[in-house]
């Protein structure tokens, strides 16, 4: 992502081509996510306005052209703020266009748009916020690097009256008003019975498992392994599975290499990965080929859809991928927005539950997506499906013969 300080780039022209989503993968909040429909705001506006709902939202962004009406009669600007292009490809090549496509959609003047990116920096980021609330934006949706720098920026646009909208990373201990993201607890789980299952399938015995985790300083890695650990910790407990290794845990690819390769040296029994995303898996499953690994033999699993995570799986070297349909964040995050930048309450059809906010308590109003968990029978119905990935992307070169044998073709 580029960022708008420290050589960071707005994004203030529409992007035209529809990507499709995957995944940071890796953020969200540490505190407990529930999906009822209450959505309460915490928002001072009114309700009222048109209806939208997280059933309404789909690759086509259709949907967003119901809030024209709402977005003429908003003023001010709103401006995204990403973390980083480092650990995820998503931010650079899906959230960004994605957010400028639905505020386009919806009748957003590019002019009123900005989408920046804070390149790993909390001084960038906080700088961003402070310029962007200065010329004018009303409403922020922020994937904040950390909590320190986060809740900076959130105490900053309190005092300067903006809303905030955490965006995929919840700021614990932060004071936004809304949260849009995917239930990170679920994507946890959906990795955990992914390598239950591809265990299984691949009819690994004695399964002894690296376990690795996403970086300690960020509360969605929290969330992923509050998920998976519930699937694996009791098979663990029953010794029907052994725990080889838990790394300390990074969301950096090359560490995530380093951590793994000195747990595997360590313990050359271990048969199975638990890896939080696509983008640790990829270094990991390079070392495994290099010391003879076969395909359907080490089970991977991983989260995000990437080009590369897809292309591991129909190779044979990663189970799955948890698959963020990253567009619908996008239109979701949008949607919040032009509702607060309009003084109203978003509807309960899209605050479709709520988040608690680990170090305050607070029970913070959020739109809590889906997640799926993809395998080669399902990347036709999905990930391509909804664009994320051609298929001339996909089966290129030697993974020819990966798609023809999974029969995917277009």
């Amino acid at each position: 992502m580029k960022s708008s300080s420290k050589g960071a780039a707005v994004l203030t022209a529409m992007v035209a081509a529809s990507l499709a989503m995957t995944a940071c993968g890796s953020s969200s909040s540490s505190g407990k996510s529930t999906s009822s429909n209450t959505g309460t705001s915490a928002s001072s506006g009114s309700t009222g306005g048109p209806m939208i709902s997280t059933t309404d939202l789909n690759s086509t962004f259709s949907a967003m052209s119901s809030l024209k009406s709402l977005a003429a009669e908003g003023k001010g600007k709103i401006a995204a703020i990403l973390p980083d292009t480092t650990t995820s490809a998503r931010y650079t090549e899906f959230d960004a266009p994605y957010l400028m496509k639905a505020a386009s959609m919806a009748g957003i003047p590019s002019s009123d748009m900005i989408v920046q990116n804070a390149q790993g920096s909390d001084a960038t980021q906080y700088a961003d916020a402070q310029a962007d609330i200065t010329n004018g934006a009303d409403v922020i949706i922020l994937d904040g690097l950390d909590d320190g720098v986060g809740a900076k920026i959130e105490s900053y646009a309190k005092s300067k009256g903006a809303v905030v909208i955490d965006y995929d990373r919840m700021t614990t201990g932060g004071s936004r008003q809304y949260y849009v993201s995917f239930n990170n607890v679920q994507v946890g789980t959906l990795i955990g019975n992914g390598l239950v299952s591809c265990v299984a399938n691949w009819k690994v015995k004695n399964p002894n498992v690296i376990d690795m985790t996403g970086s300690p300083t960020d509360p969605n890695a929290a969330q992923f392994a509050q998920g998976y650990n519930a699937v694996l910790n009791p098979l663990f407990k029953a010794g029907t599975w052994k725990l080889a290794a838990s790394p300390a845990g990074t969301w950096d690819p090359p560490t995530a290499a380093t951590e793994f390769e000195q747990a595997y040296t360590a313990h050359p029994d271990a048969n199975a990965l638990l890896s939080p995303n696509d983008e640790n898996a990829a270094p990991i499953i390079t070392y495994l080929k290099s010391h003879g690994i076969k395909p359907d033999t080490f089970p991977v699993t991983g989260q995000d859809a990437t080009l590369v995570g897809l292309q591991n799986i129909i190779s044979g070297y990663q189970c799955g991928t948890v698959y963020k349909a990253i567009n619908q964040e996008a239109q979701a995050a949008v949607a919040v927005a032009i509702y607060a930048r309009a003084s109203k309450t978003p509807p309960s059809s899209l605050l479709n539950g709520t988040n608690k906010d680990p170090k305050t308590g607070a029970e913070v109003p959020s739109v809590l997506l889906a997640p799926q968990w993809v395998t080669p029978s399902t990347i036709s119905s999905t990930v391509i499906k909804d664009g994320a990935i051609t298929v001339s992307q996909l089966c290129s070169g030697s993974y020819a013969a990966d798609c023809t044998k999974y029969g995917i073709s277009g």
